[in-house]
C-alpha cells in the first residue's frame, strides 16, 4: 500500500513536472530579450516545481575527457564487461591508459545509482583502467530472478576480482567496505590465486560501534521486525519488478534528507536566488547536484534488512560473527593484500573510527602493509569527492595502489 500510494502520486504529479520544465526552458530563452526580470523569477519558480521530483531511472555518467599524466586530455571509453540479473560492471579506460593498473570501484547500494561516484571515476581514471560495480534497480528486476541479499553482494564482489585477475586493486566506497573486506577475506581463506594485490576501504561501517552517528542510532533504535513491517514495501504492478520486496528508494532519501533539512532547504533558495542574480555557474552546480541526487533506486528487501541485522544490530564483521554462505569470514587470514582505510573528519555518516578498525581486523597483514588517511575538514561526501578528494586523499590512493604493485 505505501509504494502504491508513492507510484500514484509519483505518477500524477509527473505532467505537472514536464510542464514546468518546459516552461522554464522557455522562459529563460525569453529572459535573454526584454522583460528580462520578471521572466527570471518565473523561470527561476518553474524550475524549483521540474526540480522537486525524483526519477527512478539512472542517469548518464557523463565522463568526458580527463587529463593523463602529461597533462593533456584523452577521451574516456566506457563498456559493459560482464552483467548478472542484479549488476553491471562497467569498465572505464581513457584512450592511451588501456594498460594502467585494474581497479574495482565499489559503488554503495545505498538507494543511489553508482553515477554518484563520478568525480571519483573521473580522478581515478588519470592513473588507472577504473571497473565500477553499476547497481541496478531492484524495482526493475523481474521476480523470477531471485532475492539478492548480503551474501550475493560477496560473491558478486569476488566474481568482480576474478573477472579483473591478478594483480588487481579495489576500492570500496561507504556502506560496502564490509562486503569488500569480506570478499577480500574469503579470496584469502581460500588460497584464492586473484587475490587483489590492494584494498582501499573509504568512509564506512567496519564497526559500527564505534562513536555512533545518527545513522548508526537509527539503524540500531528499532528491532528489525520494525524495519519489516514498517520500511519494505512492495513494487507495484505496472512495474517490470513488480512483487519483489524492496526497501525504497524515496524512504531513504527522506531520511537522509530529514539529517539535514535545512542545508538542503537553504540549497534551494540559493539555487532560486543565484538564477535571479545571474551568477548561472553556480545555479547549475546546485541544480547538478539535486539532479544526481534525486535520481534514487530501491533495495532488495532481504539485502536491506540483512544489512540493517547483521552489520549495523549485531556489528558482525568487528566481533568476528560475520558469515559468508555459513562459514566465518575471517580478514585475519588477509596476508598478500595491503590496506588502506581512509575517513573524513567531519564525516556524519560513518565517524571517525568506524572505517579505520579494519586496521585491527586484519591481524595477518605486517605493519607495512597497513596504513590510514584521515582527511581534515570535510565530511562523507569529500571523502571521495570534491576538491579535497581531488588534491588530497586521491594522492594517497593513487600512491597507496602504486606501491602494492
Amino acid at each position: 500500500m505505501m509504494y502504491d500510494a508513492y507510484q500514484r502520486y509519483a505518477d500524477l504529479s509527473h505532467p505537472a513536472r514536464t510542464l514546468a520544465l518546459s516552461s522554464e526552458r522557455i522562459l529563460q530563452l525569453w529572459s535573454t530579450m526584454q522583460f528580462a526580470s520578471p521572466l527570471r523569477r518565473m523561470a527561476a519558480y518553474y524550475e524549483l516545481v521540474a526540480l522537486s521530483g525524483f526519477t527512478h531511472t539512472r542517469p548518464d555518467y557523463k565522463i568526458g575527457p580527463v587529463a593523463a599524466h602529461g597533462g593533456d586530455l584523452a577521451e574516456v571509453a566506457e563498456k559493459a564487461v560482464l552483467s548478472t540479473p542484479f549488476c553491471t560492471l562497467l569498465r572505464f579506460s581513457r584512450e592511451g591508459g588501456e594498460n594502467e593498473p585494474r581497479v574495482l570501484l565499489v559503488a554503495p547500494m545505498s538507494g543511489h545509482f553508482a553515477t554518484l561516484l563520478r568525480g571519483t571515476i573521473r580522478t581515478l581514471l588519470r592513473d588507472h583502467v577504473v571497473y565500477v560495480t553499476d547497481w541496478r534497480n531492484s524495482r526493475d528486476i523481474p521476480m523470477d530472478k531471485g532475492v539478492f541479499g548480503l551474501d550475493d553482494f560477496v560473491q558478486h564482489l569476488i566474481d568482480f576480482i576474478k573477472f579483473l585477475g591478478p594483480a588487481s586493486h579495489v576500492v570500496a566506497v561507504c556502506q560496502p567496505v564490509v562486503a569488500a573486506l569480506a570478499a577480500v577475506a574469503v579470496m584469502a581463506q581460500n588460497n584464492d590465486p586473484d587475490q587483489p594485490s590492494s584494498l582501499t576501504l573509504m568512509a564506512g561501517p567496519i564497526d559500527t560501534s564505534v562513536s555512533p552517528t545518527k545513522v548508526n542510532e537509527l539503524a540500531t533504535s528499532k528491532p528489525i521486525e520494525w524495519f519489516r513491517e514498517k520500511l519494505i514495501g512492495v513494487v507495484p504492478r505496472t512495474l517490470p519488478g513488480a512483487g519483489r520486496r524492496v526497501y525504497p528508494g524515496f524512504l531513504q532519501l527522506a531520511a537522509f534528507m530529514s539529517m539535514n533539512i535545512d542545508r538542503h532547504s537553504k540549497a534551494f533558495v540559493d539555487l532560486f536566488k543565484s538564477r535571479l542574480e545571474g551568477d548561472f555557474e553556480k545555479a547549475d552546480q546546485i541544480r547538478a547536484f539535486y539532479e544526481e541526487y534525486f535520481a534514487i533506486m530501491d533495495l532488495d528487501a532481504e539485502f536491506y534488512l540483512q544489512t540493517i541485522d547483521i552489520i549495523f544490530q549485531k556489528n558482525a564483521l568487528s566481533g568476528g560473527k560475520l558469515l559468508f554462505k555459513g562459514q566465518p569470514v575471517t580478514p585475519g587470514a588477509i596476508k598478500k593484500t595491503f590496506l588502506l582505510t581512509v575517513e573524513g573528519e567531519k564525516d556524519d555518516i560513518c565517524a571517525v573510527g568506524q572505517t579505520l578498525a579494519a586496521q585491527d581486523l586484519c591481524t595477518g597483514l605486517r605493519p607495512y602493509m597497513k596504513s590510514h588517511h584521515m582527511q581534515p575538514g570535510v565530511g562523507h561526501y569529500g571523502v571521495f569527492n570534491g576538491r579535497r578528494w581531488d588534491s588530497q586523499v586521491y594522492p594517497v590512493v593513487r600512491d597507496h595502489i602504486q606501491s602494492s604493485v
